[in-house]
């Protein structure tokens, strides 16, 4: 399965990202012929959690203060409850999705991912999910959120959580297939 060959992947996180929704989506993500990059403000690596505990460290591949847009086809967002919280604050974290979004390509976000949408001024009038516990900050925003496993509005493929993973990595290599390279 080459559907995304030649395509680069941006995975943005910080300490505390919920590990399953970074490594299931990757792994499809290179299965199916893409590069991935995992971008962090954090230099060297970044550590996950699994539910309540600190987990595994993870390489950075590009320190988040050098990443550039132009220099991927799509971007995901995993979840975790202190991931989204440290970067929906970052400024340049926000710039990037920004630069994403006004490119045209597709941004993927997963479980409490969409915080990060909400403080890029992303989700008014569009149609989105998430884990339940951020579900009236999305709808507080002007989101339609909606109860599904997975829900593509345009460019933005949220979904809610890792049982959810299957549908959501099936719905992202589509989306970012689609995008053409390095699109202006």
């Amino acid at each position: 399965m080459e559907k995304l060959k030649n395509k680069r992947i941006a995975i943005l996180v910080a300490d505390g990202f919920e590990e399953i929704e970074l490594t299931s989506p990757k792994e499809a993500l290179e299965n199916a012929g893409a590069k991935t990059d995992i971008i962090s403000p954090a230099e060297g690596k970044v550590r996950a959690k699994s539910g309540d505990e600190w987990s595994n460290d993870y390489p950075v591949d590009v320190v988040l203060q050098e990443a550039e847009e132009n220099q991927y086809d799509g971007l995901l967002l995993p979840g975790g409850v202190i991931n989204p919280d440290k970067l929906r604050t970052n400024k340049t974290a926000i710039a990037l999705i920004n630069a994403f979004w006004e490119r045209d390509k597709p941004i993927a976000a997963i479980c409490h991912g969409p915080q990060l949408l909400i403080n890029a001024d992303l989700v008014r009038d569009k149609k989105i999910t998430s884990v339940e516990a951020i579900q009236i900050d999305l709808i507080n925003a002007g989101a339609l959120w909606e109860d599904s496993e997975v829900v593509v509005d345009d460019k933005l493929i949220t979904s809610r959580t890792p049982e959810d993973l299957p549908a959501f990595n099936k719905a992202i290599i589509k989306a970012f297939a689609a995008t053409e390279k390095n699109k202006a």
